[in-house]
């Protein structure tokens, strides 16, 4: 092919207009290459569903030009759709030491790590990947040993930053590559991909170490025991927590099978430093002086499964929450969990537990001066803001015109746009399938719009199941019809609607049989349509009406 032919696109999957399921496809000619492959915690109306990952239709219609998964870093809305990916695309993986160790772990589970191609990668790691030349380098953020990707293309330079921010003291002495992106800016970048995630936050974002202030002056003061909330990953925020505890003679225990997860692998890789004899077993905290332990535990959004939250109903095995603990949320309600968060709250004051909910956190993203910094590093000739709702992409590409981008180079894109560059010029490009997967239990995929509708309806207004048995021969009704009702209406208080209900069913079925109409779908409209009706003019309610029509 020619090279006049050949064009950079740049597809982003997952993780604009929108936090998280972050995911961007990179293609020259016969090669693409992937950064990141995360997932989605579920909206309220997406009833039962786990998790939510990209549409990768793309890919698997271009299975033989990829050529590798690039992470970021360890979090889930960067990892988290990898074993689902893997799947349907077992090609090699790139990633840092803690992020490999958190994405084995996902693996294992999946029975998917025998097979995995994973490539260990770090500051001075150059991997070519067809036509890209992929080097990594080190930012700051609220888990180690993350960073962002370099990527030489055919067309230039392109610069993709992951979740950052610019830690001056962090926890563990590695500060971003500051020196490394200002080269990139020298030598003159085609196009920057940054996190918008704080693009609405003014000013700088404080330092991780004063987070660990806090907490120290919490533990200090605190007569009792202590129960600390915090994202599982913040491996920086853990450490600080441990450290406290040892400084002022409390042991941990850890509750939440993430948080225990992760502290291990953490601990064996190296990440966090942990003392001989600190950590102890949830079951000994009973016999243990109050004074003298501290609980680490997950639960800090108010999920509904979580440690502090079974904690907080009083229906955790092992945890049993007590008048005068001091329970701390080291976090800030991630947006659209604030009323789960707060009934949390309300349910541990109630018991009586002393709660701390402010001033124990700092965001692991960079505020505006902090995007401006990196805008003023990589000064990028095209800007294409990702990770984030579209008013964070707004602003922060507002960011970049006063930073001196041109305002016709930004591009403010959504799932599935296409942004085309070839010989220095990008323009959109059209769309590509893109979209949400939904993950219920075992089923990728399989539960869509229809599904969630139904189980809204079914929510809102319950169901009605009608069962008759008709007549082979002349059709006349031999059993029923019998109704049952669930979360509908209390059959004990209701007899006469449902009496009245069967009559209904039962003289709708007979004029369809006497008029000769004996088709079954026919039958189950009819009685569909005439018991909605009724219903709803006699309970102003629209319950789903399950008929069943059997034959004898």
């Amino acid at each position: 092919m020619a090279r006049g032919k050949l064009r950079l696109s740049i597809i982003p999957l997952g993780g604009c207009g929108e936090i998280g399921k972050n995911m961007t496809a990179y293609m020259y000619g016969n090669d693409i290459i992937v950064v990141d492959a995360g997932l989605k915690f579920p909206e309220e109306e997406m009833l039962g569903i786990d998790a939510v990952i990209p549409d990768i239709t793309f890919l698997t219609d271009n299975r033989d030009k990829v050529r590798g998964i690039f992470l970021t870093h360890g979090h889930e809305d960067h990892i988290g759709g990898l074993p689902y990916v893997l799947k349907s695309l077992n090609v090699p993986v790139y990633g840092t030491r803690l992020t490999l160790g958190l994405v084995e772990n996902k693996l294992r589970e999946h029975g998917l790590l025998d097979t995995a191609k994973l490539n260990r990668i770090d500051g001075d790691t150059v991997i070519q990947a067809g036509a890209f030349q992929v080097s990594f380098f080190y930012v700051n953020h609220s888990i180690p040993d993350t960073g962002g990707f370099a990527i030489d293309t055919p067309e230039g330079l392109v610069v993709h930053t992951g979740d950052f921010k610019f830690d001056h003291t962090p926890v563990d002495g590695r500060k971003a590559d500051v020196q490394k992106l200002a080269s990139y800016g020298a030598r003159g970048v085609l196009a920057l991909l940054s996190d918008s995630t704080n693009a609405e936050r003014s000013g700088f974002t404080p330092s991780e170490r004063t987070v660990g202030d806090a907490i120290d002056e919490i533990v200090a003061k605190t007569q009792g025991r202590i129960i600390l909330a915090t994202f599982a990953s913040n491996i920086h925020r853990v450490q600080q927590v441990i450290a406290a505890a040892e400084k002022h003679g409390r042991k941990v225990a850890v509750v939440g099978r993430s948080m225990v997860n992760n502290i291990q692998i953490s601990t064996q890789l190296g990440y966090l430093d942990v003392n001989p004899g600190t950590l102890v077993d949830v079951d000994d905290i009973g016999k243990m002086d109050p004074d003298k332990i501290l609980i680490l535990c997950t639960g800090s959004q108010g999920e509904p499964m979580s440690a502090l939250t079974r904690m907080a109903r009083s229906a955790h095995r092992k945890v049993e929450i007590l008048p005068g603990d001091t329970v701390v949320f080291s976090s800030n309600p991630i947006p659209g969990n604030e009323k789960y968060v707060a009934r949390t709250i309300d349910q541990l004051f109630r018991i009586g537990a002393n709660v701390i909910y402010k001033g124990v956190h700092v965001s692991g993203h960079g505020s505006q001066e902090e995007l401006k910094l990196m805008l003023n590093l990589i000064r990028p000739k095209y800007f294409l803001p990702v990770h984030g709702e579209f008013r964070m992409q707004r602003l922060h590409a507002e960011l970049a015109d006063a930073t001196g981008v041109d305002p016709e180079n930004i591009f403010i894109l959504d799932n599935g746009d296409v942004v085309e560059i070839e010989a220095g010029d990008a323009r959109l490009g059209g769309k590509i399938p893109s979209g949400t997967v939904m993950i219920d239990g075992l089923g990728v995929g399989d539960v869509g719009n229809i599904v969630l509708r139904d189980r809204k309806l079914l929510s809102q207004d319950g169901i009605l199941v009608v069962v008759v048995t008709l007549s082979k021969t002349s059709g006349s009704i031999l059993s029923g019809p019998d109704i049952i009702s669930r979360g509908f209406v209390y059959v004990r208080e209701s007899e006469a609607l449902l009496d009245e209900a069967n009559k209904l069913v039962e003289s709708t079925l007979t004029r369809m049989v006497s008029d000769n109409i004996n088709e079954w779908s026919s039958l189950k409209t009819a009685v569909r349509d005439a018991l909605g009706r009724y219903l709803f003019e006699q309970t102003r309610r629209r319950p789903m009406i399950l008929p069943i029509i059997m034959e004898a």
